[in-house]
């Protein structure tokens, strides 16, 4: 499978942290390719921390759970927290790794969504995956990342 990964870092040595974690993600894949990075503020919370974001394609035959887990796994081994606190807002993390997309899967359960239901709403999820897949249609709207991006470019602040 085609995955679509985007590793953000806003914490400590942020250029590490996102290399630390494309090493972790490299392992048991088949096949890459890196975005180049974005810089952003934080979507969702304030935050005097700016994240360093990038986008990954790996291909893997893990399955969608397996995978998750293994994000999830490789995020606690670097260090990361959980990226909410205990109200379930945002918070500054060392290392989030997104799965943005997978071919053209659509799956909805309480512990995965994708494509990621912020895709479009997220310059620095559109614009690594502009970069990596730029063929790649939404599932449900049919939309390109670059129609996507063209669309929130286009919406009020």
């Amino acid at each position: 499978m085609n995955y679509y990964l985007n590793i953000g870092s806003n914490m400590g040595d942020r250029r590490d942290n996102l290399n630390r974690a494309v090493v972790a993600l490299v392992a048991g894949t088949s096949g890459c390719a890196l975005s180049t990075v974005v810089e952003s503020e934080p979507w969702g919370f304030q935050s005097e921390h700016r994240f360093m974001n990038i986008g990954m394609w790996v291909v893997s035959d893990m399955c969608p759970d397996v995978m998750l887990d293994h994000i999830h796994d490789i995020e606690h081994r670097l260090g990361s927290a959980s990226h909410r606190d205990a109200k379930g807002g945002y918070i500054d993390r060392l290392v989030d790794i997104d799965i943005v997309a997978i071919d053209d899967l659509v799956i909805d359960t309480p512990t995965l969504q994708v494509p990621h239901p912020h895709l479009s709403e997220r310059e620095f999820f559109l614009k690594p995956m502009i970069q990596l897949a730029p063929a790649w249609r939404h599932p449900l709207t049919g939309l390109t990342a670059s129609q996507m991006l063209e669309e929130l470019n286009r919406s009020p602040k």
